[in-house]
């Protein structure tokens, strides 16, 4: 195996005069160190047995792995194995899922009605006072103590459904943007009608217990959400959220566009006018999402593309492509003069051809002109690429006070279904743009279609639990006047709901995919929904967004699919199979399994998301089924010491409120002993559950027994056993009272590697099944100095004895560091004798036990580089390539000085850092790799027990390599003739222009469009719509007014 390093009693061997330096490796990572006077190949071979032997009399002893293996084996012939059905798993998940995001979307279609229904009812009046729950002023006082206005009291009481935020399950609070006024009379009539969503809002989450923030977005601006809850300013007393510049709502009220931004920089708009200008397009590119696509082209006399490598051509508007454009944005400077005409007719050309390519929306399109004016009215360009049909709209923002050339840019917005605004300030950019959202939204208005959309992954800021923010989408749907005037197209607002990510992965069977398989969604994009890989956050330090987490391919987590061929079938909704062999690493990406996975992919019907199961081959391929009484499996199930993942679901106790405050083993209870009819429970899940409480309860007497011997364990060495299964049961005994613990993490939720998640079993777990069945993984935990005094061990408990047996349990100890150390020194007292500088090394990490703690985890590499260079030239370890496209690097400004700043963090390839840099610098097994590699170093070279090689450094440096019986360990014994420490473990130096290189990447990546799924409805323009309606059209002189209607009459029937 790739990872585990099983040298198989093999020996490589010289002779030496010379105090060796002896090393116990546990895949590479130093255990221990020890000198010696003679280098005795024999000599090592008996003390790597010797100390094998030991170890594993412990761990067995300890963690009761034989008694837990006879305890399976006695069941052997009364179970059932069975060969998981993936295309069947993968289906029934996918219909969980459409079960509840129909729940979610029939919630947002009463809430649709209920708003429509109240605002027919409600007339419009200007004079309307109206006292509401403002969000930000509930349970606020003035100085005499008296609730301020649009406050008063509001009952809040904290609630754990909603992340233990104090809320108000009766009523919804509104919020109102800080640069808009509480009292104006649209917002106060809009805040009175709505009123009537707190009745449906409650029987709502009546309903559906599982549903979280339920609100409305209003046009107006104003956002109502339920449950109530305060909302804080932030330092400067600013709220600056606005629900129409969400994704959400952007989405629900618009079809996908493509768009053209024009920016003048001629010489009038220097100073204020382009810093407005800037702020107009950056606003601009807020409101674009993932499915629309857009160009930003910057003229004066001539075409000035922002990004010239997209020149002729549109780019999807997503994340990182948005804020690549923002970066060049600040690079505008004005100059010359403004030909506008022909920057229309190159953005006219721009979305005709791409249009024709299909590798757009293929909706709508529009053309957002950003100028301070126009001397004409182009009607000449107009008449020759866009009338009669009028299918691209023109929007443009006059910049500045003057007016000079309003009426111009006026007609154009009026001539061509588009909407004109004028800018004078800053403060006016917001407002301003958001309003030709409402004209891009008329079509869908007037057709009443109400189009439920859905978002990709994003972390909003009251999605915050005790782990820190998480993902979830939001479903949404608009809401329309039903009114008279509705054939003018008048958008209500839109309401919506978030479903955090978390219950979709409560749906997961996870007993069902084994140790290693897993789950996974993405979008109709390709981006990942939920997948075990996706890291959004930053690993270090405050748990902030990466630039690009909501945004993150499918193709960017299983990149051994060169060809694209999984993501591309559940880009396009198909149903299938697909096989690969894949690295995947665990332990924070520090270590690394090699294995081979079977797809299966289907779509989730009603939504534009597809869902796929991956099974690794081998025990990952198989289940069993065994059966015990309910009496006997509740009684054993009830043990203190038996625990059950907590993210796991083997009964839904969201959906009823009585049950939330149930536990799974309470709630399991419950349902076998028919109490609480109401809970719905899996049942398999529960009983084969049942059968690995009864089957392992056994241990916790023969761990008690140790316990309570006095003569066993004198040292505390030992201080906790446990074990898991694969239903996520586990049991875990103490030897020590839980202060003296050496690492108080271990089997806690702050040791998220260590115990069941809902995406992931225990590490500890899945790397003991990767192992010869009966030998023991040993390893240390990675992370601070504390968590490394202490070595764990842990080996898998199989079912059957041929390669189809699944893996059903696994069991370990955890030990302190230094009686492992002494363990060593008792099985080879000749090195004990000696000065006590000993060394271990696996996983390619440096482990010293006394003097030498502070090495502890070190990559081998480092301490002994030129034996480690040796080995890989001899190939007794290999380089293995991986990708790591969700990677931050560290981009510095300034100075090459060492003590420069750190600048931004950005995502992408770091192709100025060497390899042997990177190896002495972090102290992992892994180097970073221009193009985003990593590489990782495991052993290739399997020794037949009977070989024995010479081997001896370029340096007269000679060593023996010898394993460790019954483990992943090996013992590397080296010659101290010479000092090597300053030769560096150099394996290959890429030094590269960063700046020519990331230029040239960053290009590359625009320009490339993966396949996507468009969404199924376009609503681009209607017959009926009121053109006239274009922002001031009253205002026109009455020349171009007299020019217009005519030109309009013509065009209204088409």
């Amino acid at each position: 195996r790739v990872f585990a390093i099983l040298l198989m009693d093999s020996v490589l061997s010289a002779q030496t005069q010379h105090a060796p330096t002896m090393y116990f490796l546990y895949e590479g990572l130093v255990v221990f160190r020890e000198q010696d006077n003679v280098l005795f190949t024999s000599r090592v071979k008996l003390w790597a047995s010797a100390f094998g032997g030991e170890i594993k009399s412990i761990s067995a002893k300890y963690s009761g792995s034989q008694l837990l293996q006879k305890k399976y084996k006695e069941f052997e012939k009364s179970v059932r194995v069975e060969e998981i059905d993936g295309m069947k798993v993968v289906k029934t998940l996918a219909k969980k899922m459409e079960e509840m995001f129909r729940m979610k979307k029939e919630a947002m279609r009463r809430l649709v009605e209920a708003a429509e229904e109240a605002h027919l009812q409600h007339e419009e009046d200007p004079e309307l006072q109206y006292e509401y729950f403002n969000a930000v002023l509930i349970n606020e006082v003035d100085e005499e103590g008296n609730n301020v206005e649009l406050g008063g009291e509001f009952v809040l009481e904290p609630n754990d459904h909603f992340n233990n935020l104090s809320v108000n399950l009766s009523l919804s609070v509104v919020q109102v943007p800080t640069n808009m006024y509480n009292k104006d009379p649209a917002i106060v009539n809009g805040v009175y009608w709505s009123e009537a969503l707190n009745k449906v809002f409650v029987d709502n989450f009546e309903k559906d217990p599982s549903l979280i923030w339920q609100y409305f977005g209003s046009a107006k601006g104003f956002f109502r959400q339920y449950p109530g809850v305060k909302w804080h300013p932030d330092e400067h007393g600013v709220i600056a959220f606005d629900c129409r510049n969400r994704k959400w709502y952007i989405q629900a009220a618009t079809s996908p566009k493509d768009m053209v931004i024009l920016v003048d920089v001629s010489g009038s708009m220097k100073g204020l006018r382009l810093t407005i200008a800037r702020q107009t397009v950056s606003s601009i590119l807020d409101t674009l999402g993932d499915d629309d696509f857009f160009n930003i082209i910057a003229y004066n006399q001539e075409m000035h593309y922002v990004e010239p490598c997209l020149n002729g051509t549109l780019v999807r508007a997503d994340r990182n492509n948005k804020a690549h454009f923002r970066e060049h944005l600040d690079k505008l400077f004005a100059k010359g003069i403004g030909l506008l005409g022909d920057a229309l007719t190159e953005a006219f050309t721009i979305l005709s051809d791409f249009n024709q390519t299909g590798h757009g929306s293929v909706c709508s399109q529009a053309i957002m002109l950003v100028t301070d004016g126009a001397t004409q009215m182009y009607d000449d360009v107009f008449a020759k690429f866009n009338w009669p049909d009028r299918k691209v709209r023109i929007f443009p923002y006059l910049i500045g006070r003057e007016s000079a050339f309003a009426d111009n840019m006026k007609w154009m917005a009026c001539a061509n279904k588009g909407y004109f605004s004028q800018i004078s300030t800053l403060a006016d950019v917001q407002e301003n743009v958001m309003r030709y959202l409402h004209v891009m939204s008329r079509p869908k208005v007037i057709d009443h279609e109400h189009d439920t959309v859905w978002t990709e992954a994003y972390v909003d800021s009251t999605s915050r639990n005790k782990k820190g923010p998480s993902l979830m989408t939001t479903v949404a749907m608009p809401v329309f006047s039903t009114k008279n005037e509705t054939v003018s197209g008048i958008l209500l607002g839109v309401v919506g709901t978030d479903i955090p990510l978390q219950e979709l992965m409560k749906i997961i069977p996870k007993h069902l995919l084994g140790i290693h398989g897993y789950a996974f969604a993405i979008t109709n994009n390709g981006y990942i929904l939920t997948h075990p890989d996706l890291r959004p956050l930053y690993q270090e330090g405050q748990k902030r967004r990466k630039p690009n987490y909501s945004s993150v391919d499918l193709s960017e987590v299983e990149w051994e699919d060169k060809d694209d061929f999984l993501r591309n079938a559940m880009v396009n909704r198909k149903t299938g199979t697909f096989s690969m062999e894949v690295k995947k690493t665990v332990d924070k990406g520090k270590r690394l399994l090699k294995m081979h996975n079977d797809y299966f992919y289907t779509e989730v019907k009603g939504t534009p998301f597809s869902v796929g199961v991956a099974l690794s081959r081998g025990h990952g391929k198989f289940f069993f089924r065994g059966n015990v009484s309910v009496e006997a499996g509740l009684l054993d199930l009830e043990q203190p010491d038996v625990a059950l993942a907590d993210e796991w679901t083997y009964c839904n106790t969201d959906e009823h409120h009585e049950h939330r405050s149930l536990s799974q083993i309470q709630a399991i209870k419950l349902y076998l002993t028919g109490r609480k009819p109401h809970i719905k429970c899996d049942r398999e899940l529960v009983q084969e559950v049942l059968f690995d409480a009864v089957v392992t309860a056994p241990l916790e007497a023969y761990w008690t027994g140790l316990a309570l011997n006095k003569s066993e364990n004198s040292d505390k060495g030992v201080e906790i056993a446990y074990l898991g299964t694969r239903t996520g049961l586990s049991r875990t005994s103490l030897f020590v009272v839980p202060e003296h613990l050496s690492n108080q993490d271990f089997l806690t939720a702050e040791d998220k590697e260590g115990v069941f998640n809902a995406d992931h079993f225990p590490l500890w777990y899945k790397r003991a099944a990767e192992q010869v069945p009966g030998t023991f993984v040993y390893s240390i935990p990675f992370g601070g100095n504390e968590n490394k005094s202490v070595v764990l061990a842990s080996t898998a408990i199989q079912l059957l004895d041929d390669r189809k047996s699944p893996i059903v349990a696994s069991v370990g100890i955890q030990m302190k560091l230094d009686f492992f150390q002494r363990k060593f020194w008792t099985a080879s007292r000749q090195c004990a004798a000696l000065d006590g500088k000993c060394t271990i090394s696996c996983d390619n990490e440096y482990l010293p036990l006394n003097k030498h703690l502070p090495q502890t985890g070190l990559f081998f590499g480092e301490v002994e580089s030129a034996v480690m260079n040796k080995l890989l030239l001899m190939g007794s370890f290999k380089r293995i390539t991986l990708y790591d496209y969700q990677a931050l690097c560290r981009v510095y400004a300034g100075s090459s000085d060492s003590a420069r700043s750190l600048s931004h963090v950005s995502v992408g390839a770091c192709t100025h850092v060497s390899v042997s840099f990177m190896f002495l610098l972090c102290s992992l097994p892994w180097a970073r790799q221009s193009d985003r590699k990593w590489r990782k170093w495991g052993p290739s070279l399997m020794l037949k027990s009977s070989t024995q090689l010479s081997l001896s450094l370029s340096l007269l440096r000679s060593f023996v390599i010898q394993q460790i019986p019954s483990s992943n360990l090996f013992m590397v014994v080296v010659d101290n003739k010479c000092d090597c420490s300053s030769v560096w473990f150099i394996i290959s130096i890429s030094i590269l222009n960063p700046s020519a290189h990331n230029e040239s990447l960053k290009c590359d990546r625009l320009k490339f469009q993966k396949d996507r799924k468009r969404p199924e409805t376009c609503h681009p323009f209607h017959p009926e719509e009121n053109a006239m309606e274009c922002g001031g059209t009253a205002g026109l002189s009455a020349p171009l007014t007299a020019a217009l209607l005519p030109l309009l009459a013509t065009f209204i029937s088409r």
